[in-house]
């Protein structure tokens, strides 16, 4: 009788470990899945932002040389008015042409002065994510902008600044205002930045209570 007790024991010794084991390993999976899934964000995030540099050079390169001229002028005082915008009036956007052969190649820079020096790197090289964000929702804008024939209606936008310090938030709102007067468009936004919502017009929050959608509306008064 003994000797099953001690067995019996013994296995619940092992259950117990095993368990334990088993409680250790799937809080290691759960943890790898939300990395998994924050990777694969940033690198959905990185495609978006290689592509709307892409689609700028391209319209850059098949520009006769006076559009193209043009466009590069927009898209530079546009860049540059919304780094400035939100960042300060220490930073400038610049396009870089070069002809290679039969085609004109297009490089983006962003200019920043520390003490007296300025300092030219690539938007994906400035400083913090922020930067990056900024100027990938210009280009946008400009592409939208300066593409013909001219779209029409809203600017619908995805995370816009979701990079960008809390400390710069407003100045990011004050930005899409002024988007939104020059070029006389809605925009729609979808935004974790409970701030950024609450700036809106108009504001939803979507919130998931036992697996079902809720939709309130944000007051913003």
């Amino acid at each position: 009788m003994s000797n099953r007790l001690a067995q019996v024991k013994q296995l619940e010794e092992r259950l117990k470990k095993a368990k334990n084991q088993w409680t250790r390993l799937d809080a290691k999976r759960t943890l790898l899945q939300e990395q998994l899934a924050e990777k694969m964000q940033e690198l959905d995030s990185y495609f978006e932002t290689i592509d709307t540099y892409e689609k700028a050079r391209v319209l850059l390169q098949q520009s006769a040389e006076y559009a193209r001229e043009q466009a590069k002028q927009q898209i530079e005082a546009l860049v540059t008015n919304a780094l400035q915008y939100v960042f300060g009036p220490l930073f400038s956007f610049q396009i870089e042409l070069e002809e290679h052969g039969n085609k004109a190649v297009a490089e983006f820079y962003v200019v920043s002065e520390y003490e007296g020096i300025k300092v030219k790197t690539r938007p994906q090289d400035s400083r913090g994510g922020g930067v990056v964000d900024i100027v990938t929702l210009a280009l946008r804008v400009a592409l939208i902008e300066t593409i013909q024939p001219k779209r029409v209606g809203p600017l619908l936008l995805d995370e816009p600044g979701k990079h960008v310090s809390g400390d710069y938030v407003l100045y990011l709102y004050e930005f899409l205002k002024s988007l939104s007067t020059m070029f006389n468009r809605q925009i729609i936004m979808i935004t974790h930045n409970y701030h950024l919502a609450q700036s809106g017009d108009l504001a939803y929050e979507v919130a998931i209570k036992d697996g079902v959608s809720e939709v309130a509306k944000i007051d913003n008064t």
